[in-house]
């Protein structure tokens, strides 16, 4: 079993390197089987996780509730305690979402492109799994097993870091998750949780363990994802921020724009799709920005504004240059007057973070055009940009998001833990001889 039995603090820098080159060079071995097993042994693989995640609920629940004492004793906010705690309910919507992820399509050996040179060779692009992906985690313990089975599921090992929060609930499921793998005839070393709450540890995650790490993924705060950013050897996926932006333009339905004005801010504030600024056109700011404007105040939002909003209403305060640039993740949102759809692109390009941006229009044109020109990894008409997420894109789940631009952007599901490969048939040709 890769859930080791070990002290959760060590003091020896070599016992800690030694430790983490050795669950290194397992994932690699692990890796490679699960890049090899077909799908249906996979699938099998993850029924068979859920199932134990099942059988190990009394475990899971007991070690979550050690977690969530210390996170009381230690004074940690409510809504730090709250995404930590489980229930019997949220352990069996763990089960089901890893069952979720079995019944996707398989990403891997998919014929990507295929072509024919002159000279006769034949050319496949085929999808193939990225190797080893660390995902480094803090507080929610139900990301262990998301993440586990999404990698899984695309051919991939992954090596678990949890937050010092969560550290026991995760040693738990991940224990489930690597007995339910073992059951299936499949590594149990695909799933390694780090056995350490030493903060170390992530630094040797993050030169990549001498080759072994293919890929970081971070899950957590601003300060955490800053650090893997850094300090990284090896790719990553992932965002700092999600200043997220509402554009009500020219030709929008006030009935429409209310609702998703709201849905995108205060359906849940916390998250990285919520929305922070609101920018109404001036052609409808005169029927439009009050009516808005009270919306969120009556909801509970509070409102910082330019000129032209404080005016709509007295009870929004003044904005600040750092507040178009500020992901609040709280009730609070900044709003602003621009003259027409450049000046919105313009205002989005500025101060945004190219995660989520929505227009809400009924001019095709005009959101044709802010559908082109905005360059975020999502970007919507008509729509709330809380439909920021894997599973509302039909992914299953989402090991995270990403705001970069080299192969994963956007919700990071099973089809973005693959890459690709090249496979050439020939029929004996050579390449030319030159001098």
């Amino acid at each position: 079993m890769p859930v080791l039995n070990l002290k959760s603090d060590l003091a020896d820098a070599d016992d800690l390197e030694t430790l983490m080159a050795g669950i290194g060079r397992r994932a690699r071995a692990a890796g490679r089987a699960m890049a090899l097993a077909p799908a249906q042994t996979k699938d099998l693989g993850l029924r068979a996780i859920a199932e134990q995640i099942r059988a190990s609920a009394p475990a899971i629940l007991r070690e979550n509730a050690r977690d969530v004492s210390a996170a009381q004793a230690a004074g940690l906010t409510n809504a730090i305690i709250d995404r930590l705690t489980l229930d019997e309910g949220r352990v069996a919507a763990i089960a089901e979402a890893v069952e979720k992820v079995a019944g996707l399509a398989d990403p891997v050996g998919r014929q990507l492109a295929a072509f024919e040179r002159p000279n006769g060779l034949l050319i496949e692009r085929i999808s193939v799994p990225l190797g080893v992906v660390g995902v480094i985690f803090e507080s929610r313990p139900n990301v262990t097993a998301d993440a586990g089975a999404l990698c899984l599921k695309a051919g991939n090992a992954a090596i678990l870091r949890a937050g010092s929060d969560s550290h026991r609930t995760a040693t738990a499921i991940a224990a489930a998750m690597s007995e339910g793998l073992a059951r299936a005839g499949l590594p149990a070393d695909a799933i390694q949780l780090v056995p350490t709450r030493d903060r170390a540890a992530v630094g040797l995650m993050l030169t990549g363990l001498g080759g072994c790490v293919d890929v970081i993924v971070p899950r957590g705060g601003r300060s955490l994802v800053e650090r893997v950013q850094a300090e990284a050897k090896v790719p990553v996926f992932a965002h700092l921020d999600g200043i997220c932006h509402v554009y009500v333009a020219e030709g929008a339905d006030l009935g429409m724009a209310r609702s998703l004005l709201l849905n995108s801010k205060m359906r849940r504030t916390g998250i990285c799709g919520a929305a922070e600024t609101l920018l109404v056109d001036a052609a409808v700011a005169e029927t439009h920005l009050k009516p808005l404007v009270e919306a969120l105040l009556e909801s509970g939002c509070a409102v910082r504004g330019d000129a032209a909003t404080q005016a709509a209403d007295p009870r929004v305060s003044a904005a600040t240059d750092a507040d178009w640039r500020t992901e609040y993740l709280d009730a609070i949102i900044s709003a602003k007057v621009v003259d027409g759809l450049d000046a919105a692109i313009a205002h989005i390009e500025a101060n945004g973070s190219h995660h989520t941006d929505a227009i809400i229009t009924d001019d095709t044109d005009a959101a044709a055009r802010f559908l082109n020109e905005v360059d975020s990894a999502i970007v919507t008409h008509n729509a709330s940009t809380q439909f920021a997420d894997g599973g509302e894109f039909g992914f299953g789940a989402e090991i995270g998001i990403a705001t970069g631009r080299m192969h994963a952007r956007g919700p990071v599901g099973v089809e973005q833990l693959t890459t690709f490969k090249y496979r050439v048939h020939g029929s004996g040709q050579t390449r030319p001889w030159t001098r």
